[in-house]
């Protein structure tokens, strides 16, 4: 394969991106899915096998990460400015931490990208093309493995009724379903729980379009860890042994 990325539209005309070293493998999938344990297991078996990796991920700009995090406890963004922030936060990690490591040769690890942002967005409303527009910046992946589930499988993995609730309403520290990832902010449902089936449903609906769309591998994730994790490394074996 070319060590010569793309930009996903317009890119960032200011940075030169023409030789790249490294690759960016995205691991795609809705919440609790399992994507951030595999990341970290899979990032454990490339570096005993020698390579530099680095792992990025929704929300962790150093720029960004407070401000959307104090925008969405106000739990009243509009779709646009949503979506915008997710973009400023990725346009920064970009910038300042993927591409610098793929022009050093390190294979990066995505836990979400631009994907998840066109799910989420159009589900609340967003015009697909705008939001496209939108993360036009970005760098097209290497690949993109689609952690692919049922909303039946999903269900029973993630959270009981009574439990998903708890974790909402006492999790101080900002961890598990949020407000947002449950979409409460569409009403869907009468209480927590049914909103996050409800919303979880239309996101993976949404996602098995985009799939077929950018013609993602599928990994099926209702399966056991460790089958998921052998399909995984044995699709990210064969990219890294085409060079």
């Amino acid at each position: 394969m070319s060590d010569r990325k793309r930009f996903f539209g317009t890119g960032l005309q200011y940075v030169d991106v023409s030789e790249m070293k490294g690759k960016l493998i995205v691991i795609e999938g809705t919440d609790g899915v399992g994507r951030s344990t595999q990341i970290e297991d899979i990032r454990r078996w490339l570096e005993i096998k020698g390579y530099g990796v680095v792992t990025t991920g929704w929300t962790r700009s150093p720029l960004m990460s407070k401000a959307i995090n104090e925008a969405k406890s106000g739990h009243t963004l509009n779709i646009h400015t949503f979506s915008l922030l997710y973009a400023a936060d990725l346009a920064d990690r970009l910038e300042n931490e993927i591409i610098p490591a793929l022009k050093a040769g390190f294979i990066v690890l995505a836990d979400r990208y631009i994907y998840t942002a066109f799910a989420r967005s159009v589900v609340r409303g967003a015009d697909r093309e705008w939001i496209h527009r939108v993360f036009g910046f970005a760098l097209e992946p290497d690949a993109v493995f689609y952690m692919k589930i049922d909303i039946e499988d999903l269900i029973p993995r993630v959270i009981n009724s009574e439990t998903l609730v708890k974790r909402y309403w006492e999790d101080e520290a900002g961890e598990g379903l949020d407000y947002w990832e449950s979409g409460m902010d569409l009403k869907l449902g009468d209480d927590f729980y049914d909103s996050f089936i409800a919303y979880q449903k239309c996101i993976l609906k949404e996602f098995n379009r985009i799939a077929k769309r950018f013609a993602f591998t599928i990994v099926d994730a209702a399966i056991s860890f460790e089958e998921t994790n052998r399909v995984l490394k044995k699709g990210i074996s064969s990219i890294l042994e085409r060079e």
